[in-house]
Protein backbone atom coordinates (compact mmCIF):
# COMPACT_ATOMS: atom_id res chain seq x y z
CA UNK A 1 0.00 0.00 0.00
CA UNK A 2 1.57 3.30 -1.09
CA UNK A 3 1.73 6.35 1.09
CA UNK A 4 -1.34 8.59 0.83
CA UNK A 5 -0.34 12.16 -0.06
CA UNK A 6 -2.49 14.91 1.42
CA UNK A 7 -3.49 17.89 -0.76
CA UNK A 8 -2.26 21.28 0.54
CA UNK A 9 -4.62 23.98 1.84
CA UNK A 10 -4.12 26.26 -1.16
CA UNK A 11 -3.83 23.47 -3.70
CA UNK A 12 -6.70 24.73 -5.84
CA UNK A 13 -4.70 27.88 -6.62
CA UNK A 14 -1.44 26.12 -7.46
CA UNK A 15 -0.27 24.93 -10.84
CA UNK A 16 -0.59 21.26 -11.67
CA UNK A 17 2.59 19.36 -12.65
CA UNK A 18 2.82 18.07 -16.22
CA UNK A 19 1.21 14.66 -16.81
CA UNK A 20 3.55 11.65 -16.73
CA UNK A 21 4.66 10.28 -20.11
CA UNK A 22 2.35 7.65 -21.50
CA UNK A 23 3.64 4.11 -21.30
CA UNK A 24 4.03 2.35 -24.65
CA UNK A 25 1.19 0.02 -25.59
CA UNK A 26 1.98 -3.68 -25.17
CA UNK A 27 2.68 -5.73 -28.29
CA UNK A 28 -0.29 -7.10 -30.14
CA UNK A 29 0.28 -10.57 -28.82
CA UNK A 30 0.14 -9.32 -25.22
CA UNK A 31 -3.25 -7.55 -25.46
CA UNK A 32 -5.87 -9.96 -24.17
CA UNK A 33 -8.92 -10.88 -26.19
CA UNK A 34 -7.88 -9.06 -29.40
CA UNK A 35 -6.63 -11.11 -32.36
CA UNK A 36 -3.19 -10.12 -33.63
CA UNK A 37 -4.53 -9.94 -37.20
CA UNK A 38 -7.08 -7.36 -36.14
CA UNK A 39 -4.46 -5.13 -34.48
CA UNK A 40 -2.14 -5.46 -37.44
CA UNK A 41 -4.84 -4.15 -39.81
CA UNK A 42 -6.06 -1.50 -37.33
CA UNK A 43 -9.66 -2.71 -37.52
CA UNK A 44 -12.08 -3.27 -34.63
CA UNK A 45 -13.34 -6.70 -35.75
CA UNK A 46 -12.35 -9.29 -38.40
CA UNK A 47 -13.91 -8.50 -41.78
CA UNK A 48 -16.45 -10.93 -43.26
CA UNK A 49 -15.48 -10.69 -46.91
CA UNK A 50 -18.57 -12.55 -48.14
CA UNK A 51 -20.92 -10.07 -46.44
CA UNK A 52 -19.11 -7.10 -48.00
CA UNK A 53 -19.10 -8.58 -51.51
CA UNK A 54 -22.73 -9.68 -51.38
CA UNK A 55 -23.93 -6.25 -50.23
CA UNK A 56 -23.19 -4.38 -53.49
CA UNK A 57 -20.58 -5.76 -55.92
CA UNK A 58 -20.47 -2.44 -57.82
CA UNK A 59 -19.89 -0.28 -54.78
CA UNK A 60 -16.41 1.25 -54.27
CA UNK A 61 -14.11 -0.44 -51.78
CA UNK A 62 -14.64 0.75 -48.19
CA UNK A 63 -11.86 1.58 -45.72
CA UNK A 64 -10.92 -1.46 -43.56
CA UNK A 65 -12.39 -0.03 -40.35
CA UNK A 66 -15.74 0.74 -42.03
CA UNK A 67 -15.78 -2.63 -43.78
CA UNK A 68 -15.25 -4.37 -40.42
CA UNK A 69 -18.34 -2.65 -39.01
CA UNK A 70 -20.51 -3.06 -42.11
CA UNK A 71 -19.89 -6.82 -42.29
CA UNK A 72 -21.88 -7.42 -39.07
CA UNK A 73 -25.47 -6.85 -38.08
CA UNK A 74 -26.33 -4.50 -35.21
CA UNK A 75 -27.12 -7.46 -32.93
CA UNK A 76 -23.81 -9.16 -33.80
CA UNK A 77 -21.89 -5.95 -33.04
CA UNK A 78 -23.67 -5.52 -29.71
CA UNK A 79 -22.90 -9.13 -28.77
CA UNK A 80 -19.19 -8.75 -29.58
CA UNK A 81 -18.92 -5.45 -27.73
CA UNK A 82 -20.40 -7.02 -24.60
CA UNK A 83 -17.45 -9.42 -24.61
CA UNK A 84 -15.07 -6.45 -24.38
CA UNK A 85 -14.36 -5.29 -20.79
CA UNK A 86 -14.92 -1.61 -21.66
CA UNK A 87 -18.48 -2.24 -22.85
CA UNK A 88 -19.56 -5.03 -20.49
CA UNK A 89 -22.81 -4.31 -18.69
CA UNK A 90 -22.88 -7.39 -16.43
CA UNK A 91 -19.89 -8.44 -14.33
CA UNK A 92 -21.44 -11.81 -13.53
CA UNK A 93 -21.92 -12.78 -17.18
CA UNK A 94 -20.05 -15.74 -18.66
CA UNK A 95 -17.82 -13.44 -20.71
CA UNK A 96 -16.94 -11.38 -17.65
CA UNK A 97 -16.22 -14.48 -15.56
CA UNK A 98 -13.90 -15.83 -18.29
CA UNK A 99 -12.04 -12.56 -18.81
CA UNK A 100 -8.88 -12.78 -16.68
CA UNK A 101 -8.05 -9.08 -16.95
CA UNK A 102 -11.49 -7.98 -15.77
CA UNK A 103 -11.52 -10.45 -12.92
CA UNK A 104 -8.09 -9.28 -11.82
CA UNK A 105 -9.23 -5.66 -11.78
CA UNK A 106 -12.39 -6.58 -9.89
CA UNK A 107 -10.39 -8.52 -7.29
CA UNK A 108 -8.27 -5.48 -6.50
CA UNK A 109 -11.34 -3.82 -4.92
CA UNK A 110 -11.32 -6.46 -2.16
CA UNK A 111 -7.55 -6.77 -1.61
CA UNK A 112 -6.79 -5.66 1.94
CA UNK A 113 -9.05 -4.31 4.64
CA UNK A 114 -11.84 -1.90 3.92
CA UNK A 115 -9.67 0.94 5.16
CA UNK A 116 -6.81 -0.17 2.89
CA UNK A 117 -9.01 -0.21 -0.20
CA UNK A 118 -10.57 3.15 0.65
CA UNK A 119 -7.10 4.62 1.16
CA UNK A 120 -6.05 3.21 -2.21
CA UNK A 121 -8.94 4.92 -3.98
CA UNK A 122 -8.15 8.07 -2.03
CA UNK A 123 -4.56 7.98 -3.30
CA UNK A 124 -5.75 7.51 -6.88
CA UNK A 125 -8.05 10.47 -6.41
CA UNK A 126 -5.14 12.56 -5.18
CA UNK A 127 -3.08 11.66 -8.24
CA UNK A 128 -5.93 12.64 -10.56
CA UNK A 129 -6.48 15.90 -8.63
CA UNK A 130 -2.80 16.83 -9.05
CA UNK A 131 -3.36 16.63 -12.80
CA UNK A 132 -6.57 18.67 -12.41
CA UNK A 133 -8.61 15.74 -13.71
CA UNK A 134 -11.48 16.73 -11.46
CA UNK A 135 -14.11 14.33 -12.77
CA UNK A 136 -11.83 11.31 -12.41
CA UNK A 137 -10.63 12.44 -8.99
CA UNK A 138 -14.20 12.92 -7.81
CA UNK A 139 -15.05 9.39 -8.96
CA UNK A 140 -12.18 7.88 -6.97
CA UNK A 141 -13.15 9.78 -3.82
CA UNK A 142 -16.77 8.74 -4.30
CA UNK A 143 -15.74 5.06 -4.53
CA UNK A 144 -13.71 5.37 -1.35
CA UNK A 145 -16.62 6.98 0.51
CA UNK A 146 -19.01 4.32 -0.79
CA UNK A 147 -16.78 1.56 0.59
CA UNK A 148 -16.58 3.28 3.97
CA UNK A 149 -20.39 3.46 4.05
CA UNK A 150 -20.96 -0.24 3.36
CA UNK A 151 -22.99 -1.98 6.07
CA UNK A 152 -21.01 -4.37 8.31
CA UNK A 153 -23.01 -7.38 7.10
CA UNK A 154 -21.95 -6.59 3.51
CA UNK A 155 -18.24 -6.29 4.35
CA UNK A 156 -16.29 -8.43 1.80
CA UNK A 157 -12.82 -7.21 2.70
CA UNK A 158 -10.10 -8.74 4.84
CA UNK A 159 -10.63 -8.54 8.56
CA UNK A 160 -8.13 -6.19 10.26
CA UNK A 161 -5.78 -7.54 12.92
CA UNK A 162 -5.47 -4.12 14.59
CA UNK A 163 -8.97 -2.68 15.08
CA UNK A 164 -7.73 0.66 16.41
CA UNK A 165 -5.43 1.14 13.43
CA UNK A 166 -8.22 0.20 11.02
CA UNK A 167 -10.64 2.64 12.67
CA UNK A 168 -8.08 5.44 12.43
CA UNK A 169 -7.38 4.61 8.78
CA UNK A 170 -11.07 4.69 7.90
CA UNK A 171 -11.64 7.94 9.83
CA UNK A 172 -8.73 9.67 8.07
CA UNK A 173 -9.85 8.36 4.67
CA UNK A 174 -13.42 9.55 5.24
CA UNK A 175 -12.31 13.05 6.27
CA UNK A 176 -9.81 13.45 3.44
CA UNK A 177 -12.10 12.04 0.73
CA UNK A 178 -14.96 14.36 1.64
CA UNK A 179 -12.62 17.37 1.88
CA UNK A 180 -10.93 16.53 -1.42
CA UNK A 181 -14.16 15.68 -3.21
CA UNK A 182 -15.30 19.13 -2.09
CA UNK A 183 -12.31 20.52 -4.00
CA UNK A 184 -13.39 18.61 -7.13
CA UNK A 185 -16.95 19.86 -6.80
CA UNK A 186 -15.68 23.40 -6.28
CA UNK A 187 -13.61 23.25 -9.47
CA UNK A 188 -16.54 21.71 -11.37
CA UNK A 189 -18.95 24.41 -10.20
CA UNK A 190 -21.02 22.08 -7.98
CA UNK A 191 -21.09 24.58 -5.14
CA UNK A 192 -23.90 23.08 -3.06
CA UNK A 193 -22.24 19.64 -3.24
CA UNK A 194 -19.02 21.32 -2.12
CA UNK A 195 -20.74 22.65 0.99
CA UNK A 196 -22.23 19.24 1.79
CA UNK A 197 -18.86 17.48 1.43
CA UNK A 198 -17.18 20.05 3.65
CA UNK A 199 -19.87 19.53 6.28
CA UNK A 200 -19.20 15.77 6.22
CA UNK A 201 -15.45 16.35 6.59
CA UNK A 202 -16.05 18.69 9.54
CA UNK A 203 -18.20 16.05 11.24
CA UNK A 204 -15.12 13.85 11.35
CA UNK A 205 -12.69 16.64 12.18
CA UNK A 206 -14.11 20.03 13.25
CA UNK A 207 -10.64 21.55 12.86
CA UNK A 208 -10.20 20.75 9.14
CA UNK A 209 -9.14 24.16 7.83
CA UNK A 210 -9.32 23.10 4.19
CA UNK A 211 -13.00 22.22 4.63
CA UNK A 212 -13.68 25.69 6.04
CA UNK A 213 -11.81 27.29 3.13
CA UNK A 214 -13.55 25.31 0.39
CA UNK A 215 -16.95 25.74 1.98
CA UNK A 216 -16.45 29.51 2.24
CA UNK A 217 -15.40 29.65 -1.43
CA UNK A 218 -18.55 27.77 -2.47
CA UNK A 219 -20.74 30.00 -0.31
CA UNK A 220 -19.11 33.07 -1.87
CA UNK A 221 -19.89 31.73 -5.37
CA UNK A 222 -23.52 31.37 -4.31
CA UNK A 223 -23.53 34.93 -2.87
CA UNK A 224 -24.35 33.57 0.60
CA UNK A 225 -22.22 36.28 2.13
CA UNK A 226 -23.20 36.00 5.79
CA UNK A 227 -22.67 32.22 5.78
CA UNK A 228 -19.35 32.64 3.96
CA UNK A 229 -18.19 35.20 6.52
CA UNK A 230 -19.12 32.91 9.40
CA UNK A 231 -17.35 29.92 7.82
CA UNK A 232 -14.19 31.94 7.18
CA UNK A 233 -14.13 33.27 10.74
CA UNK A 234 -14.44 29.74 12.11
CA UNK A 235 -11.51 28.62 9.98
CA UNK A 236 -9.35 31.59 10.98
CA UNK A 237 -10.13 30.92 14.63
CA UNK A 238 -8.36 27.59 14.16
CA UNK A 239 -5.52 28.87 11.95
CA UNK A 240 -5.25 32.70 12.13
CA UNK A 241 -2.27 32.81 9.75
CA UNK A 242 -3.86 30.72 6.97
CA UNK A 243 -3.18 32.62 3.72
CA UNK A 244 -5.96 30.94 1.74
CA UNK A 245 -8.59 31.83 4.34
CA UNK A 246 -7.30 35.41 4.55
CA UNK A 247 -7.55 35.72 0.78
CA UNK A 248 -11.10 34.41 0.61
CA UNK A 249 -12.00 36.70 3.53
CA UNK A 250 -10.88 39.68 1.43
CA UNK A 251 -12.90 38.43 -1.54
CA UNK A 252 -15.97 38.05 0.65
CA UNK A 253 -15.58 41.59 1.99
CA UNK A 254 -15.20 42.97 -1.54
CA UNK A 255 -18.23 41.06 -2.81
CA UNK A 256 -20.24 42.18 0.22
CA UNK A 257 -19.50 45.82 -0.63
CA UNK A 258 -20.69 45.28 -4.21
CA UNK A 259 -23.88 43.51 -3.16
CA UNK A 260 -24.67 46.15 -0.55
CA UNK A 261 -24.29 48.88 -3.20
CA UNK A 262 -26.59 46.97 -5.57
CA UNK A 263 -29.14 46.46 -2.80
CA UNK A 264 -28.99 50.16 -1.91
CA UNK A 265 -29.63 51.15 -5.54
CA UNK A 266 -32.55 48.75 -5.77
CA UNK A 267 -33.99 50.10 -2.55
CA UNK A 268 -33.63 53.69 -3.72
CA UNK A 269 -35.25 52.82 -7.06
CA UNK A 270 -38.11 51.03 -5.30
CA UNK A 271 -38.69 54.01 -3.02
CA UNK A 272 -38.61 56.37 -6.01
CA UNK A 273 -41.20 54.26 -7.88
CA UNK A 274 -43.42 54.23 -4.81
CA UNK A 275 -43.21 58.06 -4.53
CA UNK A 276 -43.97 58.43 -8.25
CA UNK A 277 -47.01 56.14 -7.96
CA UNK A 278 -48.26 57.98 -4.89
CA UNK A 279 -47.90 61.38 -6.55
CA UNK A 280 -49.54 60.13 -9.77
CA UNK A 281 -52.55 58.80 -7.86
CA UNK A 282 -52.82 62.09 -6.01
CA UNK A 283 -52.75 64.02 -9.31
CA UNK A 284 -55.50 61.81 -10.81
CA UNK A 285 -57.69 62.20 -7.72
CA UNK A 286 -57.16 65.95 -7.63
CA UNK A 287 -58.29 66.20 -11.27
CA UNK A 288 -61.25 63.85 -10.62
CA UNK A 289 -60.15 61.48 -13.38
CA UNK A 290 -61.60 57.99 -13.05
CA UNK A 291 -59.24 55.05 -13.64
CA UNK A 292 -59.73 51.29 -13.67
CA UNK A 293 -57.52 48.25 -14.25
CA UNK A 294 -58.44 44.83 -15.56
CA UNK A 295 -56.69 41.48 -15.84
CA UNK A 296 -56.28 41.98 -19.61
CA UNK A 297 -53.92 44.92 -19.75
CA UNK A 298 -52.63 45.72 -23.27
CA UNK A 299 -48.93 45.57 -24.14
CA UNK A 300 -47.88 49.21 -24.58
CA UNK A 301 -44.14 48.61 -24.03
CA UNK A 302 -42.87 51.63 -22.05
CA UNK A 303 -45.96 53.81 -22.57
CA UNK A 304 -47.92 54.64 -19.41
CA UNK A 305 -49.82 57.35 -17.62
CA UNK A 306 -47.24 59.61 -15.98
CA UNK A 307 -46.32 63.11 -14.94
CA UNK A 308 -43.89 65.04 -17.11
CA UNK A 309 -41.29 66.50 -17.10
CA UNK A 310 -40.67 65.51 -13.47
CA UNK A 311 -42.62 62.51 -12.14
CA UNK A 312 -41.91 63.70 -8.59
CA UNK A 313 -43.21 67.24 -9.06
CA UNK A 314 -46.91 68.03 -8.43
CA UNK A 315 -46.59 70.88 -10.94
CA UNK A 316 -45.90 68.48 -13.81
CA UNK A 317 -48.43 67.70 -16.55
CA UNK A 318 -50.32 64.41 -16.90
CA UNK A 319 -49.90 62.51 -20.18
CA UNK A 320 -51.85 59.45 -21.34
CA UNK A 321 -51.23 56.70 -23.92
CA UNK A 322 -54.12 57.08 -26.38
CA UNK A 323 -55.56 54.84 -29.07
CA UNK A 324 -57.24 56.65 -31.97
CA UNK A 325 -59.81 54.24 -33.43
CA UNK A 326 -61.41 54.37 -36.88
CA UNK A 327 -64.19 51.80 -36.24
CA UNK A 328 -65.85 52.06 -39.67
CA UNK A 329 -62.63 50.92 -41.35
CA UNK A 330 -61.12 48.77 -38.54
CA UNK A 331 -57.96 50.92 -38.41
CA UNK A 332 -56.07 52.49 -35.50
CA UNK A 333 -53.33 54.97 -34.60
CA UNK A 334 -51.40 55.06 -31.33
CA UNK A 335 -50.38 58.27 -29.57
CA UNK A 336 -47.80 57.45 -26.94
CA UNK A 337 -48.12 60.67 -24.93
CA UNK A 338 -51.38 62.64 -25.15
CA UNK A 339 -51.06 65.61 -22.77
CA UNK A 340 -53.96 66.65 -20.58
CA UNK A 341 -53.61 70.12 -22.11
CA UNK A 342 -53.85 68.85 -25.72
CA UNK A 343 -57.02 68.83 -27.80
CA UNK A 344 -58.01 65.96 -30.06
CA UNK A 345 -57.59 68.27 -33.04
CA UNK A 346 -53.93 68.83 -32.12
CA UNK A 347 -53.21 65.18 -32.91
CA UNK A 348 -55.65 64.78 -35.79
CA UNK A 349 -53.83 67.54 -37.64
CA UNK A 350 -50.71 65.38 -38.08
CA UNK A 351 -52.54 62.03 -38.28
CA UNK A 352 -54.88 63.09 -41.11
CA UNK A 353 -55.14 62.54 -44.02
CA UNK A 354 -54.90 58.78 -43.65
CA UNK A 355 -52.96 56.75 -46.26
CA UNK A 356 -55.75 54.19 -46.62
CA UNK A 357 -58.56 56.81 -46.90
CA UNK A 358 -59.23 56.52 -50.65
CA UNK A 359 -62.55 58.37 -50.41
CA UNK A 360 -60.93 61.25 -48.48
CA UNK A 361 -63.59 61.07 -45.76
CA UNK A 362 -61.22 61.75 -42.88
CA UNK A 363 -60.34 65.44 -42.54
CA UNK A 364 -60.11 67.43 -39.32
CA UNK A 365 -63.16 69.45 -40.26
CA UNK A 366 -65.25 66.54 -41.52
CA UNK A 367 -64.99 64.00 -38.66
CA UNK A 368 -66.64 63.57 -35.26
CA UNK A 369 -64.99 62.08 -32.16
CA UNK A 370 -66.60 59.84 -29.55
CA UNK A 371 -65.66 58.08 -26.30
CA UNK A 372 -67.41 55.29 -24.45
CA UNK A 373 -68.93 56.29 -21.10
CA UNK A 374 -68.69 54.52 -17.77
CA UNK A 375 -72.21 53.16 -18.26
CA UNK A 376 -71.45 51.81 -21.75
CA UNK A 377 -72.94 54.65 -23.79
CA UNK A 378 -71.31 57.23 -26.06
CA UNK A 379 -70.42 60.90 -25.67
CA UNK A 380 -69.35 63.21 -28.43
CA UNK A 381 -65.92 64.72 -27.76
CA UNK A 382 -65.25 68.30 -28.76
CA UNK A 383 -62.18 68.37 -31.02
CA UNK A 384 -61.07 71.72 -29.58
CA UNK A 385 -61.68 70.72 -25.95
CA UNK A 386 -58.59 69.97 -23.78
CA UNK A 387 -58.30 66.34 -22.72
CA UNK A 388 -58.44 67.32 -19.06
CA UNK A 389 -61.92 68.80 -19.54
CA UNK A 390 -63.09 65.56 -21.19
CA UNK A 391 -61.69 63.23 -18.52
CA UNK A 392 -62.55 65.25 -15.42
CA UNK A 393 -66.27 65.24 -16.06
CA UNK A 394 -66.68 61.80 -14.52
CA UNK A 395 -68.54 60.38 -17.50
CA UNK A 396 -65.56 58.50 -18.98
CA UNK A 397 -62.76 56.51 -17.39
CA UNK A 398 -59.20 55.53 -18.24
CA UNK A 399 -59.06 51.71 -18.43
CA UNK A 400 -55.66 50.01 -18.04
CA UNK A 401 -53.92 53.40 -18.49
CA UNK A 402 -55.20 53.68 -22.08
CA UNK A 403 -57.59 56.27 -23.52
CA UNK A 404 -59.67 55.28 -26.57
CA UNK A 405 -61.09 57.91 -28.91
CA UNK A 406 -63.27 56.86 -31.86
CA UNK A 407 -63.11 58.95 -35.02
CA UNK A 408 -65.84 58.65 -37.70
CA UNK A 409 -66.78 60.75 -40.74
CA UNK A 410 -69.49 63.26 -39.79
CA UNK A 411 -71.67 62.08 -42.66
CA UNK A 412 -71.76 58.56 -41.22
CA UNK A 413 -71.98 59.50 -37.53
CA UNK A 414 -75.66 58.59 -37.11
CA UNK A 415 -75.15 55.19 -38.70
CA UNK A 416 -72.17 54.56 -36.41
CA UNK A 417 -74.16 55.57 -33.29
CA UNK A 418 -77.09 53.33 -34.24
CA UNK A 419 -74.81 50.32 -34.85
CA UNK A 420 -73.00 50.97 -31.55
CA UNK A 421 -76.30 50.93 -29.64
CA UNK A 422 -77.38 47.73 -31.39
CA UNK A 423 -74.15 45.99 -30.34
CA UNK A 424 -74.67 47.01 -26.71
CA UNK A 425 -78.15 45.50 -26.50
Amino acid sequence: MGQVEELPDDYDESQAPPPPPAEPAPPAAEQPGIPASVLANNIPFPIKEDKIKNADPMAPEMPPAMAAIRSYTADELADMMKKTPLFMTELDSEEAQNNELLQALNALQFEGTRGDVAASFREQGNEAAKLKQWIDAKEFYTKAIAMLNVKPEDDKWEKPTDLAKEAKLQREAREACHANRALCNLELGNYRMTILDCAEALKVNPKNVKAYYRSSMALLKLDKISEAEDTTLRGLAIDPSNKALKLVSEKIASRKTVLEAVAARKQAEQERKERETQLLNTALEARQIRVRTTDKQPNMEDASVHLTPDPLSPESTLVFPTMILYPLHAQTDFVKAFSEMDCVADHLEYLLPLPWDEDKEYRVGSVDCYMETVTGGLIKVGKKLPLLKILSGGKVEVVDELIKIMVVPSAKAQTFIQEFKERKK
